[in-house]
């Protein structure tokens, strides 16, 4: 239904609103900041958004011939013909269950101000509406829209929806890493192994340092809020903007709130645990479906490598990233090209239709339009 008075949809700024409407009116009894980001503009096709779109589906085009090179398409096709449909099934389903577990862990990340939980349902539809843009958007889009969804079910504050990702970014990290790690040690490969000239051990401790840094970074904010006022007043003059830096602070310190609590960093901690242990898992079991002689220690340098490999979301869906690294990881056990191709072809496939379809019932239950989530 078209707002009266207004001749085009709301813009973010309005819908980010703690008491918007869906026409984007606020209620005057809040008039606390969001600090939201700015209007980016209606939903027509502008040269940026070609340029933008194109670019991903060249990059995608590139990556993907790149991970099939010297690939024989009619053996691809032979070997996912051949699947074992079952174990693929099971990958399927466990794939699509990290998504509740990440809905568990966030609702102890993001909270209300007073510190109460937040309803399942709204995040549900966030964690769902932002992944299923993933997949169809390049350049992680659809995390903006997972924060601008939050927001606006919520009425949290953008800065502390923002902040929570951040933190989950950082668990994420910790995780992947650690698992990383262990496979490293535990298994029989040998310690300089290398992907595209890299080896797996720095790049490990280079994303290691940056994500001990991030958090690090997070415990201060929380644990000196004061200072980091003081520090704002004394350094910007009074006004509107240093007051909004003092609630974009207040903000982010909402969004570390599981930081100040033991009990609720320790539900991260086991949760982060669960996710990633049952990702990797997911891997496991689509080994199975192909015949591929990978154990579960395999399955978490696979995640590793993949998680580093797509942590610059270059193209809609990682198309070609996502293959390229898994090809990647699985040469490092001697899996010839045509099958580490038909394996991460058809993870990639029937892991990727669910989380969409999920993400269009979420659209279709929320008060939420496509027009709403309008991009640069």
């Amino acid at each position: 239904r078209l707002c009266a008075g207004r001749s085009r949809p709301p813009s973010i700024g309005a819908l980010i609103s703690p008491r918007s409407d869906r026409c984007g009116r606020s209620s005057s009894t809040s008039s606390r900041s969001l600090l939201p980001p700015p209007d980016v503009g209606g939903a027509r096709l502008t040269p940026r958004r070609i340029a933008t779109s194109l670019a991903g589906l060249v990059l995608a085009a590139g990556l993907l011939l790149w991970a099939l090179r010297g690939v024989h398409l009619d053996e691809v096709l032979r070997h996912i013909r051949s699947a074992r449909p079952l174990p693929l099934l099971v990958a399927v389903v466990l794939a699509t269950v990290t998504y509740p577990l990440r809905l568990v862990r966030w609702r102890l990340l993001l909270r209300h101000e007073d510190g109460s939980a937040i309803p399942s349902m709204p995040l549900w539809h966030a964690v769902a509406i932002g992944f299923m843009a993933n997949n169809v958007l390049p350049f992680r889009a659809g995390e903006i829209v997972r924060l601008i969804v939050a927001t606006r079910l919520t009425g949290v504050r953008f800065t502390a929806t923002l902040s929570s990702v951040a933190v989950e970014r950082i668990f994420d990290g910790l995780t992947v890493l650690g698992m990383m790690g262990f496979a490293l040690l535990a298994s029989d490969l040998p310690p300089d192994i290398a992907v595209g000239g890299v080896p797996v051990s720095h790049a490990a401790q280079v994303a290691g340092i940056i994500v001990v840094a991030a958090l690090v970074g997070a415990i201060l904010v929380v644990a000196f809020p004061i200072a980091a006022e003081r520090l704002v007043r004394r350094v910007l003059p009074a006004g509107s903007f240093a007051d909004r830096i003092i609630r974009m602070i207040e903000g982010i310190r909402q969004g570390l709130a599981a930081l100040r609590s033991p009990a609720l960093l320790a539900g991260v901690v086991f949760w982060s645990i669960v996710l990633w242990f049952v990702n990797a898992y997911t891997f496991y079991v689509a080994f199975k479906a192909f015949g591929i002689p990978v154990d579960l220690l395999g399955a978490f340098l696979l995640q590793g490598i993949l998680v580093l490999g797509i942590s610059v979301q270059l193209t809609p869906g990682y198309l070609g990233q996502f293959e390229a690294s898994i090809v990647a990881a699985l040469a490092l056990y001697g899996i010839p090209n045509d099958l580490a191709s038909s394996y991460a072809i058809a993870y990639h496939g029937a892991t990727f239709l669910p989380i969409v379809l999920l993400g269009v019932w979420s659209l279709a239950r929320t008060p939420v339009a496509l027009t709403e989530l309008r991009g640069p």
